[in-house]
């Protein structure tokens, strides 16, 4: 299905992925996009997923974060290149929104919750963050 914005060069793909208790799924994913999984319901383990497997939603410190070895509710999970994503469910079963989307070919800054295409941008960012002026009409 794609989504729900016409016009994005990313040309994003949203699959909702269900997968009950126990059982294991295989989805096919173009090897010309880049792929992620977001867990909102449930756990599993991915399997052909890159390092880290996981990016925490919530606040960590970096220096002591280890790698899961299971993805549980509102766990980002990224993928390397391949051409399909398998996910073994756990005692709950799993629910996860699969994406996909064209590379950007961009440089990219990423802090927290913002993500632009410099460290100058970024700065410029949470000032404006900071100002109450960021959100913008």
């Amino acid at each position: 299905m794609a989504g729900p914005v016409d016009g994005i060069a990313a040309d994003p793909m949203y699959l909702d992925v269900s997968v009950p208790p126990g059982r294991r799924k295989t989805l096919p994913v173009e090897t010309t996009r880049h792929a992620f999984a977001y867990v909102f319901s449930g756990s599993g383990k991915f399997c052909n997923a890159s390092g880290p497997l996981e990016v925490p939603t919530e606040a960590v410190g970096w220096a002591d974060t280890a790698p899961p070895s299971q993805a549980d509710n509102r766990s980002l999970v990224l993928f390397d290149r391949g051409d399909e994503v398998t996910v073994q469910a756990g005692d709950d079963g799993i629910r996860f929104l699969l994406v996909s989307g064209k590379p950007l070919e961009e440089p990219v800054a990423w802090y927290g919750p913002i993500v632009m295409n410099t460290q100058e941008q970024l700065r410029q960012a949470f000032q404006e963050l900071e100002k109450g002026t960021f959100l913008k009409k």
